[in-house]
């Protein structure tokens, strides 16, 4: 049932479209987007502040928003607190990893063009575009998928209407300008989401009654007492934290960021944009703890999912003004991930696909991948729930994130190592990890967690290199 009306729904559409391609044409619009370098990396003359707000937008997406609100619902304090601290961590890692990588390549473009030219193994750099290019596919997806079931909920205007239409308003502004759309965009849509939250939280929790309210659903629906408790530090904590910290070390989106942002100011952005995506979902977490409270009896439409209770909450507490707001927030934040996904799947096909040189060929190209991942995106949106789905997909980013870090710091990494490392984690622990979330499992998930870390480890450190690798052997 429709909060909004469908007519309301695709005004506000047609609205929040317009507004994100005139806020590219006029302000990312710049002359380096004519140039590879200008469309894939912003010309390498993105500011700390600027970056940072891009930074946390591409990471405030689908989970973030929903999901972070879903497990303070369920788990209370122990739910959002095993999501939020691995999820900064996740980002402030950059903050060693990108200073490395931009010191190792400086005129990268993306993670497997350096792993290809560090380990020189074309098979390495084939098994590595897997992960990659499914992560920004997937993450492509999920924004639709969240999005569409958002406004469809709202406004009843049909999942199959709304899911091509989000799709449209992310691609027509991306095509402008590239990444510079994204980060332009990304800081608008960063302003929106912590403007209107000052406005609807506030109002929502006085509606409840205060702080009170709040307080009475701390434990969450399962009745969780303490935030540290070891079950879910186990069941949750354990594949949350690999899961999301691969996750980021597996997303082009950083890398990207990496390579665009200036290299003196890449620590302090990384750290900054950790922090200020952490606000975020312990803002949101407070509408998991509102719905878990049974006095003020908020339930869920039948066959809606479970992460979106934090709408229905606003719902329940607001009036229509307020959650069409609400909605504007959440789209904000969606949009952010969308365009930046969109963008990383770009670069990646230019320079590890196509190996563009030629600007124009390169800029072309890349819009051709845009729309392509696009045409996927829709075709597979998934008709699950977002929460095992973002476990999978933060789980084949996992096979990677070892040989990731180790060609960063280890001088004796080698390409065997690597390659039997990665397919082992990809052919044995990938099956026994989604095996484990079919018949919901936690000790089958967290064991197939550990065992993809600890194999890709083993392997790597059993094929060494014969002789230390040097910097210098690194060359464009």
């Amino acid at each position: 049932m429709g909060y909004i009306s469908q007519s309301a729904g695709y005004l506000f559409l047609a609205i929040f479209g317009i507004a994100m391609v005139l806020v590219t044409y006029f302000f990312a619009r710049w002359k380096k987007w004519h140039t590879k370098e200008g469309f894939l990396v912003a010309g390498r003359q993105v500011g700390w502040g600027i970056g940072a707000s891009s930074i946390a937008a591409s990471w405030i997406w689908a989970p973030a928003l929903f999901v972070s609100v879903q497990l303070s619902y369920q788990k209370g304090l122990a739910g959002i607190f095993w999501f939020t601290a691995p999820n900064i961590l996740a980002l402030a890692i950059f903050a060693f990893l990108a200073p490395r990588i931009r010191k190792l390549l400086p005129e990268g473009y993306t993670l497997p063009q350096y792993i290809r030219h560090r380990l020189q193994s074309e098979k390495v750099h084939k098994i590595y575009l897997f992960p990659y290019f499914f992560y920004q596919l997937m993450a492509i997806t999920v924004q639709l998928f969240a999005g569409g079931s958002l406004v469809s909920l709202l406004t009843g205007i049909p999942l199959t209407i709304v899911m091509p239409i989000l799709a449209v308003i992310a691609l027509v502004y991306t095509l402008i300008s590239g990444l510079e759309a994204s980060i332009i965009t990304d800081f608008v849509q960063l302003a929106m989401i912590f403007v209107i939250g000052a406005i609807i939280l506030p109002m929502t929790w006085a509606a409840a009654g205060g702080s009170s309210a709040i307080s009475a659903g701390l434990n969450g629906i399962e009745g969780i007492k303490n935030i540290f408790d070891p079950g879910v530090a186990f069941s949750l904590g354990i594949v949350t934290a690999i899961g999301l910290i691969a996750g980021a070390i597996s997303d082009q989106q950083y890398w990207q960021r990496t390579f665009a942002i200036k290299k003196n100011q890449l620590v302090k952005a990384f750290v900054v944009g950790a922090l200020l995506f952490g606000i975020v979902p312990i803002a949101l977490s407070t509408l998991g703890f509102l719905a878990a409270n049974p006095a003020l009896g908020v339930v869920l439409p039948a066959g809606v999912d479970v992460s979106m209770i934090g709408v229905q909450t606003v719902a329940n507490l607001l009036p229509t003004w307020a959650v069409f707001l609400f909605v504007v927030m959440l789209l904000c934040g969606l949009s952010s991930t969308l365009d930046s996904g969109l963008s990383a799947a770009s670069s990646l096909w230019v320079t590890d696909v196509k190996k563009s040189k030629n600007d124009d060929e390169a800029i072309k190209s890349a819009r051709a991948a845009m729309i392509g991942i696009t045409i996927v995106g829709l075709a597979i949106a998934p008709q699950f729930g977002l929460f095992h789905l973002w476990w999978i997909f933060n789980t084949i980013a996992a096979c990677i994130v070892v040989p990731t870090i180790l060609s960063l710091y280890w001088s004796r990494l080698d390409a065997r190592g690597v390659f039997w490392g990665v397919l082992v984690a990809f052919v044995v622990g990938l099956p026994l990890f989604i095996y484990g979330n079919v018949i919901d499992n936690p000790v089958w998930t967290v064991g197939a967690s550990l065992f993809i870390i600890a194999i890709s480890t083993v392997f790597c450190l059993a094929m060494p290199r014969k002789t230390a690798w040097k910097p210098a052997e690194l060359s464009e």
